[in-house]
């Protein structure tokens, strides 16, 4: 919102949240102690603490915590290192307990069974009812840290003409921003596991996520009608008191906050330091506001691909990531790709030099998306740098320099052990 009041326009600014986990300094496990960390920034229990510019939270779990800019900002310049200050402040707090901050998407060895431990406070009634209806002891709930990256709307023209973009965006998003490759101790299957334990996770209310990828909307109404009313509708038997029924409950790999009429992007993993992650969030926005403004293809195209042709492209991300092959004629051509096949990675390449021009990406540190598109996403970097057969020594030995990536804004570069 402006200060007055009024819906930002789109592209007028960014909202970014970065979750990370809190892990024991010396062993690397989880830490459930996010309530006694923003305790000590408050000087009470709270789920959120205002620092300004910027503000803390914890949602769900009490490993987590989050770090968020608390109002769009118009530009991405100094972001990161607000960001990274934040960051420091927060290692700062946790030493104390003998903690501190751990980056990526997913918890290397975490055991979701029995490390979960719900948040206590404030909202407990809330993270108290999704673990009745889904029990949120796995993967899919206690164990993803993500960023959310908000895009600002005014009006349903608005709404209908960047939620046509971004859905076209999502499928590719995780072959530039994977880094869950290992769970459970070791590697699997998929380069983003965290996406592919997300999308099945409210599996009990198929209405809470449709097909992941959303279908088309074109008003504020019609979404109403056709996505929040079934799912409110589904929920209800479960959750008479009507205790989730808000529009945060919708899963689905982006979702229409019109409480503070913005889009926000779920499917980008949280990477090694707030660097890297404001530097895919501006290539994200580049894209975005180049389908927005029919670059490569039109509104009336990018509404007419079937959701299940770009369910088939994200799902391949999610396994392969930048090597994914997309064979979609018609979908690269509405990313303006010259061809009807190529990998993620190519097709990454293609749109960062297109959009070069794009201001967003002369606000930010082009390094990480470099560093991307020469070694691969964080999530082939941390198995190049694990190797094969590896042991939790290794999981340990890597995942402590990604803690130390985050401490000291430093990209993690990845080499083989």
């Amino acid at each position: 919102m402006t200060s007055d009041g009024k819906p930002l326009e789109a592209f007028a600014g960014y909202g970014i949240e970065l979750e990370y986990m809190i892990v024991d300094r010396r062993t690397l496990a989880v830490l459930p102690i996010a309530d006694q960390l923003l305790r000590k920034a408050a000087g009470e229990y709270v789920a959120d603490v205002d620092r300004g510019r910027f503000g803390w939270s914890n949602e769900l779990v009490l490993h987590l915590v989050e770090i968020k800019n608390t109002a769009p900002d118009a530009r991405l310049d100094g972001l990161a290192a607000g960001f990274q200050a934040e960051v420091g402040r927060i290692d700062e707090l946790l030493a104390g307990f003998g903690a501190r901050l751990m980056p990526t998407a997913m918890h290397p060895w975490m055991d979701p069974a029995t490390e979960s431990r719900l948040w206590p406070h404030g909202n407990a009634a809330i993270y108290q009812t999704y673990d009745r209806i889904f029990d949120c002891r796995s993967h899919g709930w206690a164990n993803i840290q993500s960023m959310h990256l908000n895009l600002p709307f005014a009006g349903d023209e608005e709404f209908a003409r960047l939620h046509a973009a971004v859905r076209v965006l999502l499928p590719i998003l995780p072959a530039l921003a994977a880094s869950s490759p290992v769970a459970d101790g070791r590697a699997r299957g998929e380069l983003d596991f965290r996406m592919e334990c997300y999308r099945q996770h409210p599996a009990r209310v198929p209405a809470l996520i449709g097909r992941f990828v959303p279908d088309n909307a074109d008003s504020r109404a019609g979404y109403v009608a056709t996505v929040l009313a079934p799912m409110y509708r589904d929920i209800a038997p479960l959750d008479p008191a009507g205790v989730l029924r808000h529009e945060w409950l919708n899963a689905r790999a982006a979702i229409p906050r019109f409480d503070r009429n913005a889009l926000e992007v779920r499917v980008l993993d949280v990477q090694e330091c707030p660097r890297a992650d404001v530097a895919i969030a501006a290539l994200t926005g580049a894209v975005a506001r180049a389908l927005y403004a029919d670059r490569w293809s039109g509104a009336t195209e990018q509404r007419a691909v079937d959701t299940g042709r770009l369910l088939r492209v994200l799902l391949a991300c999610i396994r392969d990531a930048e090597r994914a092959v997309i064979e979609d004629a018609d979908f690269l051509a509405l990313l303006g790709f010259p061809g009807g096949r190529c990998t993620a990675h190519e097709l990454w390449r293609h749109l960062l030099a297109d959009c070069a021009a794009d201001p967003l990406l002369s606000q930010v540190d082009r390094a990480p998306l470099d560093t991307i598109l020469d070694r691969g996403p964080l999530a082939r970097r941390i198995l190049r740098a694990l190797g094969t057969g590896f042991t939790r020594l290794q999981l340990m030995a890597v995942y402590g320099e990604l803690c130390d990536c985050l401490a000291e804004d430093r990209l993690f570069i990845g080499s083989e052990q």
